[in-house]
């Protein structure tokens, strides 16, 4: 690994990255690792390694290396431009990994400042028996509303009907989902899947044993849709479609983006 500028670094951690690869011999090897039981420093450098040679198998067929066989490259020594290469490689998807974290941790934390994870409620209003929807419900609704960037399907099997509005963000993605002709009892999730396979849940809710957005019901309250409102850390263009899903894995509707 390349130390940083400024910052030399004895030849002993220098050779963390070829431990990690598994490319010193046993004299070597013997001898880092009587260094690395006093260092600090390198054992935390080593975790953050971890895994190397995965990693040299998979970009083992570089051109010009003149190693096609995997088997091969594992059991050779690569030039040190080629580990340095590897161990840069390495070390930047674990800081793309963590930087992902803090992006997901503060999504997280956005949406409980200003409490967007809301679902759509209908309770009793009193002795009047009138119905009216929950704060948290209003809100998630009216942000539907004022979303402009939104894709709908029907489930030909379930007929359950979705539709999602997406705003980008700098954290990733807010969406408000509104669901129709659902029946419970229910626990479902709305899931972002991205383009990448990335699977992440935005939010979930409970439907009731009379339903939602059911046209022909004979309350108000089972008439009206469903509207839950959650994030993601992915963007927008890096999401493929959302799914509906129950707790108990059955799909209920899919939207493309």
């Amino acid at each position: 690994m390349t130390p940083r500028q400024g910052s030399p670094v004895p030849n002993e951690h220098e050779t963390v990255g070829a431990y990690a690869l598994g490319i010193l011999d046993d004299a070597e090897a013997t001898a880092f690792e009587a260094h690395l039981a006093t260092c600090e420093w390198c054992a935390q450098q080593l975790d953050e390694l971890a895994g190397m040679e995965p990693m040299l198998a998979a970009l083992a067929d570089l051109p010009g290396t003149g190693t096609p066989a995997i088997s091969e490259s594992l059991s050779a020594k690569p030039t040190p431009r080629l580990m340095d290469r590897l161990v840069d490689e390495v070390a930047e998807r674990r800081a793309q990994k963590r930087r992902r974290t803090f992006f997901m941790l503060a999504a997280a934390a956005a949406l409980i400042i200003t409490g967007p994870v809301a679902v759509m409620a209908v309770n009793g209003g009193g002795d009047s028996g009138g119905r009216t929807a929950t704060p948290l419900a209003a809100t998630a609704r009216d942000t539907f509303n004022k979303m402009t960037d939104k894709v709908t399907a029907t489930d030909a099997s379930t007929k359950v009907t979705a539709t999602v509005a997406m705003a980008k963000k700098d954290w990733g993605t807010s969406g408000v989902v509104q669901l129709s002709n659902v029946k419970g009892p229910l626990k479902c999730s709305l899931i972002a899947v991205g383009k990448n396979g990335e699977r992440e849940t935005m939010t979930s809710w409970s439907v009731p044993e009379w339903g939602y957005g059911i046209a022909n019901a004979k309350t108000e309250e089972a008439k009206q849709p469903l509207y839950a409102q959650g994030g993601a850390a992915l963007t927008p263009n890096e999401i493929d479609h959302f799914e509906v899903m129950t707790f108990d894995g059955k799909k209920l509707v899919e939207v493309d983006v």
